[in-house]
């Protein structure tokens, strides 16, 4: 791979370290960068991170990395060409929201929010990361161009995590970007992310995983997508296949997005196949056709053999107002037993709505006890502005 490909693709001081390790000794490529350890501390630009692969899987990892450089080699460059790169990357938006201070969320995400969006259809319809504009009273717009444009909150969708704006003003140098195929990304598979920014901030990533994900806030998301290696500016970035297709929304970073044995960081995206199934919904009505499920307002992690344990509770929640304490180990949902997350999850939403009672039971100072909540509705709970 010539220096300038590797360079343009992950800077410069990480390009020439990819090509030291590309001619390694005997040829093979050495992921560590020393021999004590199977980690190393790679400089990505902003920040630093930490990358740790297994021999088994640093040379597939490797291949599809440079794999997808040499496709953004290839891409559009200058002169004439460029035009071109930029007309794709001119989709990926800026999206701003202020967020009242009275906001459930504004705690913990903020009451100034900033990441980006993807622009999909040629009204200015935005798609981005849910978090951003969930429960904002204002959003605005700024493309590539420096111009910046009131934004309306159309949908906030809990179950796949998108949102999504409309730009109140034609949109100025904007060609939308279209919709892939998520479910192409298959382990293994070259993608390419951008944020704002334009091409100075691409970068190419590979597919390390495909696997449901289950979020501490009652959250759970179905053959997500987890790319290495990380990409900081994550938050509503754009995930693109290498034929320049939208197959993804940024949402996380995270330790583990290659799975264990050999985890690795990386990032997680909600995949265009969820988007594609609710969003004649959002747009029309602002809410998916599917039916809400029972939140309870628990906010807990799974141990490493599983047992669910109660970090906090969401303020006037179902839960808290049942009796349900922080520490308290979850053990069954109804009469089923429950084992991680992701099955607890789905046995407490299997049948139930809004309004139902569930009795959890729980372990609390090695006693056993029985708590009967009535499940909520979280849209409720959540200060959400109505639509324009």
């Amino acid at each position: 791979m010539r220096e300038s490909a590797t360079d343009d693709c992950f800077g410069v001081q990480f390009g020439a370290e990819l090509r030291r390790r590309l001619a390694g000794r005997n040829g093979t490529f050495d992921w560590r960068g020393r021999s004590d350890s199977n980690e190393a501390d790679l400089d990505f630009g902003p920040g630093r991170v930490v990358m740790a692969h297994a021999a088994s899987h640093r040379t597939s990892v490797v291949r599809a990395l440079v794999l997808a450089c040499a496709l953004i080699a290839a891409w559009p460059r200058p002169a004439a060409a460029q035009s071109d790169l930029m007309e794709l990357l001119s989709s990926v938006v800026v999206v701003e929201t202020l967020v009242p201070d009275d906001a459930r969320t504004a705690a913990i995400l903020g009451d100034e929010r900033l990441g980006s969006g993807i622009v999909i259809d040629g009204s200015g319809l935005v798609v981005t990361i849910g978090y951003l504009i969930l429960e904002a009273t204002d959003a605005w717009i700024r493309t590539g161009g420096g111009q910046r444009v009131a934004a309306d909150i159309l949908a906030y969708d809990h179950e796949t995590g998108f949102g999504l704006l409309r730009a109140q003003a034609p949109l100025e140098k904007v060609v939308p970007m279209a919709l892939g195929d998520s479910d192409a990304l298959v382990e293994g598979t070259p993608a390419v992310i951008a944020s704002f920014g334009g091409p100075g901030v691409l970068q190419p990533v590979v597919t390390v995983s495909r696997r449901d994900f289950a979020g501490y806030w009652e959250y759970l998301l179905e053959n997500a997508i987890f790319t290495s290696p990380p990409y900081q500016f994550f938050g509503g970035a754009a995930l693109m296949s290498t034929g320049g297709r939208l197959v993804g929304v940024g949402s996380l970073i995270v330790p583990d997005a290659a799975p264990d044995p050999d985890p690795a960081p990386g990032n997680m995206f909600v995949p265009v196949a969820q988007l594609k199934s609710v969003l004649a919904d959002l747009i029309v009505s602002g809410r998916s056709a599917n039916p809400v499920r029972p939140w309870l307002g628990i906010y807990a992690e799974e141990s490493e053999d599983g047992r669910i344990v109660v970090l906090s509770l969401a303020d006037d929640g179902p839960a808290l107002q049942a009796g349900v304490e922080p520490g308290d180990v979850i053990v069954s949902a109804g009469d089923t037993q429950v084992q991680g997350l992701a099955d607890f999850y789905r046995k407490l939403w299997h049948g139930r709505e809004p309004g139902d009672l569930v009795t959890l039971t729980v372990e609390r100072d090695g006693e056993s006890r029985s708590i009967d909540v009535l499940g909520g509705n979280r849209y409720r709970w959540l200060r959400l502005r109505s639509r324009p």
